[in-house]
């Protein structure tokens, strides 16, 4: 039996803590957590640093709440959801009828490459759902931007306050059309300079080399190597899944590589496609699944001339 707001519920019961204070995030969540404890139910923290020893503290000393380990969790967004989604199953295997995570996303997140963050926001609305979970994500409203705030109020069909109430939120989207919006990506710098390859129709070997020959020793080899798989992936979904023409840039930045590759069709029918791992990969979500798993920051882009994948190994924080 699901206990506290959820009660009732089925699936995933999502929602947002958009705090301005210690004390306000505190008044949300030390009750959450408590009550979790108190109902027997898995009861996780994912918040980071200082607000996780806030946290702590708040709480009666060994109070049996699970800290997660460090904030790799969220790392990247499909990442994080192979995560969850893997720790709720185990608990659910292991009988709970419900369970209690509050995290929070690194401040980083919520600059230029919150898109696909904003795509996770979204998408767990469908990922979770077929777990008892209910979950609370912390936004700090004095570093976040409103244009972020603007995304969690869409994304988050829920918010609690700091007086113990849970509010709907009016400004709730359903996963399907919000992930199928167009939503231009926040460009990168480097492209505004020229690129270091422009190859029209390329084919694999020659995509993957141009990605080896930007390297000049500056990003991890992992991080290359990881870059090769993913424009091997993009390339061969545009040839596979897209219209021609294919065209494929790159640019070399002092800590980054960035690489787009465009073609004239309509992009990926599946709303969730990298995110989720689509079946065998057949309408091209594998591939995309895997790029999501290889690199720094995906960005896809639906625009009037086609749809652009843009790639970025290295440090996409510019």
């Amino acid at each position: 039996m699901r206990t506290g707001a959820a009660a009732g519920h089925t699936g995933y019961f999502h929602e947002a803590v958009c705090y301005d204070s210690d004390d306000d995030l505190l008044a949300v969540a030390v009750p959450f957590l408590l009550g979790g404890v108190a109902a027997g139910e898995p009861t996780i923290v994912g918040l980071g640093g200082r607000n996780a020893e806030l946290v702590r503290a708040a709480l009666p000393a060994g109070c049996p709440v699970t800290f997660l380990q460090g904030g790799s969790v969220y790392a990247r967004p499909a990442g994080a959801i192979r995560s969850y989604r893997g720790l709720l199953a185990d608990h659910v295997a292991g009988g709970a009828a419900q369970i209690r995570i509050i995290g929070q996303l690194p401040v980083e997140a919520l600059g230029v490459t919150w898109d696909w963050w904003a795509r996770y926001e979204s998408a767990i609305n469908h990922a979770y759902d077929e777990f008892p979970l209910w979950s609370m994500c912390a936004y700090d409203t004095r570093v976040t931007p409103d244009e972020v705030l603007a995304d969690v109020l869409c994304t988050h069909p829920r918010t609690a306050l700091p007086d113990g109430r849970h509010v709907p939120n009016s400004q709730y989207v359903d996963p399907v059309p919000y992930l199928s919006e167009p939503r231009p990506p926040v460009p990168d710098p480097v492209e505004q300079t020229p690129p270091q390859a422009d190859l029209l129709d390329p084919g694999l070997s020659e995509a993957r080399r141009a990605v080896r020959d930007a390297d000049r020793g500056h990003l991890p080899a992992q991080d290359v190597d990881d870059l090769i798989v993913a424009v091997s992936e993009a390339v061969a979904n545009a040839h596979r899944h897209g219209r021609g023409p294919v065209r494929m840039r790159l640019w070399s930045g002092a800590d980054r590589i960035v690489v787009t590759v465009n073609d004239s069709g309509a992009g990926p029918k599946d709303p969730f496609a990298g995110l989720l791992a689509a079946g065998d990969g057949s309408a091209g979500g594998l591939g995309l699944w895997i790029a999501h798993q290889s690199c720094n920051h995906v960005a896809l882009h639906r625009h009037r001339d086609g749809f652009t994948i843009r790639l970025t190994a290295g440090n996409p924080h510019h």
